[in-house]
């Protein structure tokens, strides 16, 4: 943790804000003190993942609670991400630090021209001595505005940066092997696999009511760091310091795997299918066991209305999800595709059609 040179942290709504909604703005500054302090030698760099948009929002515009209604959602989000932005560049300006507004949306970085641009953007403000902010896009976000309160949304980000430890901070201290509100209960330490924890039960519902994580998608945000080869450390905003300088503070997950294609991560944890397409055997072989790319001839049938672009489940002839990969088509132009090869489909509807329905480097595995 000491020797950890590119940090991602990310902070949760209920660390950032009071119940009612609205920055506690001592707060924000505690967090920016922390932050400053780890980056005041000169050898780290730091990338924050923060929530609060919604909640920030709530009550400028007279809202007691987070509103169930997504319309509302993006327009407490609007409202809130201005001052969110606005309370960290005064508070970081303290310390002489330039601060970045990064919003992302996992649709968008599934695609490889925007994942593109979003990984020179972020490394190019670290370039420049700048710390960037990250928040998802909530103001234009759909089924991404539920996105686990940015937890999994850190983890992605950290792969992309190529951090060396995330850092998930809320109002919990860490993963407890029971109820933390009960007696008899301890914190668990270390994490070295899924298996330390396959007797715990994980709870779901965050105490302060205005976000929307729980402690199910730290751990899970935690798993996917983890196996992506980077260690997290999971604890409560009030221990930061500790967690920053190699205190024994919160669960440490150890690293578990292997960095693998940014983009595709992001597939594969990130992206929304659209649709779905059902593979014959001999597809599934080939996508799956031989890593292939799906051409036309392997597709039996086709679901969901999808555009180029879009991303979709590969099933096997059972219904199971074998694969999600981007497709080159349209859902409307499938079907007359389906089980014809590429050279007669050049021949009868031009060069356009001689190409992959999802190239395998568009492509990612679910179940090896």
């Amino acid at each position: 943790m000491t020797e950890a040179r590119r940090i991602v942290v990310k902070v949760g709504s209920s660390s950032l804000t009071t119940a009612a909604g609205g920055l506690d703005a001592d707060r924000v500054d505690a967090l920016v003190d922390v932050l400053a302090k780890s980056r005041s030698g000169g050898e780290r760099e730091v990338v924050l993942v923060s929530s609060g948009a919604i909640a920030a929002g709530l009550a400028p515009l007279g809202l007691r609670r987070r509103p169930k209604d997504l319309a509302r959602q993006q327009a407490a989000a609007s409202v809130g991400q201005g001052l969110l932005v606005a309370r960290y560049t005064a508070s970081f300006a303290r310390y002489g630090i330039r601060v970045g507004q990064v919003l992302l949306t996992s649709d968008d970085m599934s695609r490889r021209s925007h994942h593109r641009n979003a990984s020179r953007t972020l490394d190019k403000l670290l370039a420049m001595g700048a710390l960037p902010i990250v928040n998802e896009n909530d103001t234009v976000a759909t089924d991404e505005i539920r996105f686990g309160d940015n937890d999994r949304l850190a983890a992605l980000v950290a792969h992309l940066v190529h951090a060396d430890l995330l850092v998930l901070l809320s109002d919990i201290d860490g993963v407890y092997d029971g109820d933390p509100s009960k007696p008899g209960t301890s914190r668990i330490a270390e994490v070295r696999g899924p298996q330390d924890l396959a007797h715990v039960e994980i709870g779901s519902a965050g105490k302060a009511g205005v976000g929307t994580g729980g402690m199910v998608t730290k751990v899970e945000a935690a798993r996917i760091a983890a196996a992506a080869g980077i260690p997290v450390v999971l604890t409560s905003a009030v221990h930061a310091t500790d967690a920053l300088s190699g205190g024994d503070t919160g669960t440490y997950f150890h690293a578990t795997g292997k960095r693998s294609a940014d983009r595709l991560l992001w597939l594969q944890h990130a992206s929304t299918p659209q649709g779905s397409l059902t593979l014959d055997d001999g597809a599934v072989r080939a996508v799956v066991q031989r890593r292939m790319s799906l051409l036309p001839a392997g597709i039996a049938a086709v679901e969901g209305e999808f555009s180029a672009g879009d991303p979709v489940e590969l099933r096997d002839g059972a219904g199971h999800a074998v694969a999600r990969g981007l497709v080159n088509f349209d859902a409307k132009e499938i079907p007359q595709l389906i089980g014809r090869s590429t050279r007669e489909l050049a021949r009868e509807l031009g060069p356009s059609y001689e190409r992959e329905v999802v190239h395998r480097d568009d492509l990612v595995i679910l179940h090896p």
